[in-house]
């Protein structure tokens, strides 16, 4: 793919977006664990005292900045070009976690981080030039397509069901519920991102769009879309290990997003069967990536299970009972010194 002096900012801008971005995963950590700590309600659980948390507040201006850069990538390059560069964010918060918060990922993890980074990268290579856009309302046009109007209410009505139905029951055992309803919200996202990028830039150039109700409609897409993916990526954060909540939102944000950029673009349109080939290997890597990840988090927490695992009834009676013994022997020698002691000081006096 040829770089343009547009994608080539999109490119920067992308990179710099994922240190940012990278860096906040693990400010908003320390603030969620200070917040915690002091409320002794943790946001995984519903609390929101990490709102008066300085430290969460530094985190969030991090990610913000980060966000804004990557708003403005879009603006210059295509979605596959700019989303999946979000990999070196994981790289960034993975480091930072191993020397501030004390987490480690194990060989099958690195391994899964490698493979998600690598599967990236294939779909990077082979990714289509996206089609030149030349007014929101062109945008608005490809955004009613029955098609992709169909991978909106799918997006919709699974948000509604992970967060009514699975989140209350098994949010706190299973991260991809968190990090999923992130994902769903944030392929739409980015789509009213590009739309509301696009819109900016021709504004500036002189083609006022925000005299279009799709601007403004892409906006409040937009807000909604990231209120949501903050809430509910704050309570993955509070509930699991950094290094394992930030490459798998990064695989489900790319690949959703990808899916969603070629649904309403046609990416795939007048492209040859192997690169659409290519692309869909770089898929599959990028899932194995993630079930290589899943595998480390439950033998991780098997192990700090069976290390914490109760003892058996049999053995607990034994233990009470030997421990009664113990006591009553301890009861009875204490009382036979003090009658030993007082026997003594009697003959004193």
């Amino acid at each position: 793919m040829g770089f343009s002096t547009d994608n080539l900012k999109g490119f920067l801008l992308a990179l710099l977006s994922s240190g940012f971005i990278g860096a906040s995963f693990i400010i908003k950590k320390k603030g969620l664990r200070r917040a915690a700590a002091a409320s002794g309600v943790r946001a995984g659980v519903g609390g929101y005292s990490y709102l008066l948390e300085p430290l969460w507040w530094v985190g969030m201006i991090t990610m913000i900045v980060g966000e804004v850069a990557n708003f403005v990538a879009y603006a210059f390059a295509p979605a596959v070009l700019v989303t999946p560069l979000g990999a070196l964010s994981i790289i960034v918060s993975a480091v930072l976690a191993h020397f501030i918060l004390n987490e480690r990922l194990q060989g099958l993890g690195v391994l899964g981080c490698v493979m998600c980074i690598a599967g990236s990268v294939v779909i990077v290579i082979h990714a289509p030039q996206e089609r030149p856009i030349t007014s929101v309302q062109e945008i608005w046009s490809l955004a009613t397509q029955p098609a992709f109007l169909l991978y909106v209410a799918s997006v919709i009505v699974l948000v509604f069901v992970l967060a009514f139905h699975f989140a209350p029951r098994r949010g706190h055992s299973n991260v991809l519920i968190f990090t999923g309803i992130c994902s769903l919200m944030g392929s739409l996202s980015v789509m009213s991102v590009k739309a509301l990028g696009t819109s900016l830039k021709l504004t500036f150039e002189g083609m006022n769009q925000l005299i279009y109700p799709q601007t403004w409609f892409f906006m409040l897409v937009v807000l909604t879309c990231v209120i949501t993916q903050m809430n509910y990526l704050n309570k993955a954060l509070d509930t699991f290990n950094t290094a394992i909540v930030s490459p798998i939102y990064y695989v489900m944000f790319t690949t959703l997003t990808i899916v969603a950029s070629v649904i309403m673009f046609k990416d795939w349109d007048g492209q040859g069967a192997g690169s659409i080939i290519s692309e869909i290997c770089g898929f599959i890597v990028v899932l194995s990536g993630t079930i290589l990840l899943h595998v480390t988090k439950d033998s991780d927490r098997n192990l700090s299970r069976s290390m914490y695992a109760p003892l058996s009834p049999t053995l607990t009676t034994r233990l009470a009972n030997e421990n009664g013994e113990l006591l009553k022997h301890v009861e009875d020698d204490m009382a036979s010194s003090e009658e030993t002691g007082g026997l003594r000081r009697h003959e004193l006096y």
